[in-house]
């Protein structure tokens, strides 16, 4: 079941007063449209021009500014938490290929670094940026080393793990949203990006 703060909208429907005929109450129509437009801009109106709910956030690269992740609404979306020095690390290989494979199909595989899961990930965001293109070329968007459990978690992983029930417990745990930005399955460090369950998995998510 889709959580109620993700379910579609409510259209609502706002009656205005009939005014023509009420020139003395002409100087409120200014203040009406202002009502009008944080009626409907709020709760819903933020999501609804990102697109997601859950991409409603943004994230520093590691190398780069800030940016917004509604950018990347509409499309598949693969979130992956990584660590340099982890006997998965070698799934970076796998997720690169995933995005090369898939990117025009509307994948994009968003990697965040973290340092949680058994101190694997000591280095600043330079150095991370420099082992995964240096070692395994990666060029899909990689964001700055974050806290992803706990309530020190980035405010995407708490909606991650809000809506999955299932927080990241080591490194290259991954998070798959669906095109339509509410559909989100988990699945453990242990699934493999080039493996047959994760792609049949994409594959589907792209067709949302």
């Amino acid at each position: 079941m889709i959580p109620a703060h993700l379910a579609t909208p409510m259209q609502r429907t706002i009656d205005l007063p009939d005014l023509e005929h009420r020139p003395v109450m002409r100087p409120s129509i200014a203040l009406m449209a202002v009502l009008l437009a944080a009626a409907l801009t709020a709760p819903y109106g933020a999501a609804a021009a990102c697109g997601s709910p859950l991409l409603d956030t943004s994230a520093k690269r590691l190398v780069g500014p800030e940016e917004s992740l509604c950018e990347h609404a509409g499309k598949a979306v693969l979130i992956v938490n990584t660590a340099s020095r982890c006997g998965y690390t070698p799934q970076y290989e796998g997720l690169e290929a995933l995005w090369q494979r898939y990117r025009d199909q509307g994948l994009v595989v968003l990697g965040f670094p973290s340092d949680q899961f058994g101190g694997q990930e000591p280095g600043d965001d330079a150095e991370i940026a420099k082992f995964c293109k240096v070692n395994y070329g990666v060029s899909f968007p990689m964001f700055t080393k974050s806290n992803v459990s706990g309530r020190d978690a980035i405010p995407l992983y708490k909606e991650l793990i809000e809506i999955t029930g299932e927080s990241p417990k080591w490194n290259f745990h991954k998070y798959l949203i669906a095109r339509d930005g509410r559909s989100v399955q988990a699945f453990g460090s242990d699934v493999k990006p080039d493996g047959a369950t994760l792609r049949a998995a994409i594959e589907a998510a792209l067709a949302r």
